[in-house]
């Protein structure tokens, strides 16, 4: 892996490796674009085939965060560490105070939190290093369990996507089919349940079906029919790469909105629903809850400032739809292109405020 011609092409500011011999740390923590302020992403832990597949992971979802922070408005920038280990046998203190040292180390550009293979447990024992770390318990002053705020932010997005899809933003009598009922979706169908929606659900859990019929009044269906379910909305709130070219010729729904990660399989997916005239909510920015939600412990959190941030969600939604409308482009595209207009704005009035500094102190 020609490692700097990488960074050069997708503009990486820093790559940081990371080793401990005693714990058997090996670490990678990539810092993506720090325009708009300390790189904030969390830590994963995976049994990577190789270095070069875990390299390649931490800069894909550095950048990936970089594009997240800023299209929600976050003072943030992108990063994330990946840490080369089984999660379910190579954890130890050693290991995660060890890092912690590392992200103490970088002084602030870098703050992480919890991701896949790692937990709130984790982020205690790398608190014990560094404060540059959120998620931590709520007996240090965290925001707990992001979940709820996650789903919120889901619930406000998929509002603003009805509204261009139907010409009101009331979720009442719309009939939403949920893939999955995690965590997350189970907070969803609450909302949608309380606005009087009609919930159709599926999931690999039986339980959670289970507790969304009996709860919400929700359908059942086999999780290889959601797709072709008669309704409104789809909400892809498990699974990545649901929407591809075997499920698209099934969908029936007008707007896709829901909490997974990386919807599309391939970007050329967010191209067919576009021209099949499906309101797509990109998932980057319709699930940002969880990390506004935990950027507002960088402030001594506050759960009304947090929830009020979470709520814009609904308005970063619109902003979407109108690029995509402005510019004629897929929704995916159209917040790309919103994230990098705000990186832009704030790189062009650096700019310009070093070079008026410069021109002041050039006269004197």
């Amino acid at each position: 892996m020609e490692i700097f011609k990488y960074l050069e092409k997708y503009d990486y500011e820093q790559v940081v490796f990371c080793q401990d011999k005693q714990s058997g740390l090996k670490a990678i923590i990539a810092i993506h674009d720090t325009t708009l302020g300390p790189a904030l992403g969390g830590t994963r832990m995976w049994t990577y085939d190789s270095e070069e597949d875990a390299i390649e992971d931490a800069l894909r979802l550095a950048k990936g965060m970089t594009y997240k922070n800023a299209a929600a408005g976050l003072n943030l920038g992108g990063g994330k560490t990946v840490i080369i280990g089984d999660p379910r046998k190579d954890k130890s203190e050693e290991l995660f105070r060890a890092f912690g040292r590392y992200i103490q180390g970088l002084n602030g550009r870098y703050i992480t939190a919890e991701d896949v293979g790692t937990t709130v447990a984790d982020m205690d024992m790398i608190h014990e290093e560094t404060d540059f770390v959120t998620g931590i318990s709520p007996a240090f002053g965290s925001s707990g369990n992001p979940s709820p705020v996650t789903a919120y932010g889901v619930y406000r997005g998929m509002k603003a996507a009805a509204k261009a899809a139907f010409g009101t933003d009331s979720l009442e009598g719309k009939v939403i089919a949920i893939q999955g009922v995690g965590n997350v979706a189970y907070n969803l169908c609450r909302h949608l349940h309380e606005e009087g929606a009609q919930l159709i659900v599926t999931d690999i859990n039986k339980e959670a079906v289970q507790r969304a019929v009996d709860e919400f009044g929700a359908k059942a269906v086999d999780p290889n029919e959601i797709y072709g379910v008669d309704c409104d909305i789809y909400a892809p709130c498990a699974l990545g790469a649901t929407i591809n070219d075997e499920t698209i010729p099934l969908i029936k729904a007008k707007v896709i909105a829901g909490a997974a990660n990386n919807q599309l399989r391939d970007t050329r997916h967010g191209d067919l629903i576009h021209e099949l005239g499906i309101i797509y909510a990109p998932d980057y920015v319709i699930n940002a809850g969880g990390v506004i939600n935990v950027a507002d412990e960088l402030y001594g959190y506050n759960r009304d400032r947090a929830m009020k941030k979470v709520e814009t969600i609904y308005t970063n939604i619109e902003k979407v739809i109108e690029i995509s409308k402005r510019d004629g482009i897929p929704t995916y595209l159209a917040a790309d292109r919103m994230a990098e207009e705000r990186i832009e704005k704030m790189r062009n009035s650096r700019s310009q405020f070093l070079q008026n500094g410069h021109h002041i102190l050039s006269r004197r």
